[in-house]
């Protein structure tokens, strides 16, 4: 899978799960399953960040998450 790929998804499942984690915790529910996918996201970035060869930096960010979105609507 391309390093690149995998950020952007790291960043939309982190960011799908964080109403997620404060709608559970607001029930007064506990947010396991939340939780559990934070830990996926935050893998999925680790892994994009360890296995590019340059790493990546903020400045970067916006123009790698447009450039997946890009190929994939080609």
């Amino acid at each position: 899978m391309d390093t690149d790929l995998t950020l952007v998804l790291g960043l939309i499942i982190g960011g799908f799960s964080i109403p997620s984690i404060i709608s559970a915790m607001s029930d007064g529910r506990s947010p396991r399953v939340s939780m559990i996918i934070i830990l996926l996201a935050g893998g999925l970035i680790l892994y994009a960040l360890m296995t590019h060869p340059d790493g990546y930096s903020f400045s970067q960010i916006p123009d790698v998450f447009f450039g997946v979105i890009g190929r994939f609507l080609n």
